[in-house]
């Protein structure tokens, strides 16, 4: 199994600028043997590491544990998209190193991945063979079909499932239509991630089976990639809680549909061996 989506850091290093006391519960350093037993309970046995901070020397960070952790399979950092992408690539260049995932959900304009310049960073992404995670809400959706129009040849996944608002248990119709034309574009993934966190805690599985439905109706489990957003996980529950609650909406899946949701869409766009 893969988990397609989850997090590492040292607080001492001192770029997380999120981290206020509203995540008191996760703000101390989490590292490899943090995740390692709860990853080893699942029948975890490869991860994507995702960056959790906007700067190059957090990817950095992130590529020396890989170097020293078999079991990250890969890692998505960060570049500056309106610099020297080429330059930036050129830095942090890694055999681990898969995408780039820009913090679009705390960027105010919803339309910057749209910019020119913005876009231009974007095909030096898709030119180095890496691909981009997308960390959107609902309001990016209609952005994000316009990005994949316009770079077709950049592989992309909308992370958490674009994070929809639960209004009495419902994601809206308007998520609904959003992540439906987004799975038109055939090089754009889901990662079934970060549910937890957005129903806060007390969830159980079922509360999550209209998205889950949905994103499995829209991009087929080909195209949709488990992620447990570890440590964040642990704002509203926990790793092997939430593995146990996808494995049960997944169910009714055939063998080869789960063996995608939970390995082989993560080692195919990731372009990483299968766990």
């Amino acid at each position: 199994m893969i988990d397609a989506h989850q997090h590492y850091w040292r607080i001492g290093r001192g770029d997380y600028g999120w981290m206020d006391d509203g995540v008191a519960a996760i703000r101390r350093d989490l590292l490899p043997a943090d995740l390692a037993p709860l990853a080893r309970a699942a029948g975890v046995t490869g991860t994507v590491a995702v960056q959790a901070a906007p700067t190059l020397a957090e990817t950095e960070f992130l590529l020396s544990l890989a170097d020293a952790t078999p079991q990250i399979r890969a890692v998505v950092g960060w570049v500056d998209l309106e610099g020297d992408v080429p330059a930036q690539l050129a830095r942090i260049a890694h055999p681990r190193l898969r995408g780039i995932r820009p913090m679009l959900q705390d960027i105010v304009a919803t339309d910057w991945i749209l910019h020119p310049q913005v876009l231009a960073g974007l095909e030096a992404v898709a030119a180095a063979g890496l691909r981009l995670d997308a960390l959107v809400t609902p309001r990016h959706l209609g952005v994000i079909g316009d990005l994949a129009a316009r770079l077709p040849d950049l592989p992309l996944v909308i992370d958490h499932c674009a994070k929809p608002v639960f209004r009495d248990g419902d994601p809206g119709d308007d998520w609904r239509g959003g992540m439906a034309a987004l799975a038109r574009h055939p090089r754009v993934f889901c990662k079934l991630s970060g549910l937890a966190t957005e129903w806060g805690p007390g969830w159980q599985a079922e509360d999550f089976r209209p998205v889950f439905d949905h994103v499995l109706a829209c991009f087929g489990a080909g195209r949709v990639m488990w992620g447990s957003d570890w440590p964040v996980l642990h704002l509203a529950g926990d790793y092997g809680g939430w593995h146990r609650a996808a494995q049960a909406l997944a169910a009714d899946l055939s063998p080869a549909e789960r063996q995608a949701l939970f390995s082989g869409t993560a080692a195919r766009f990731y372009g990483i061996g299968e766990a």
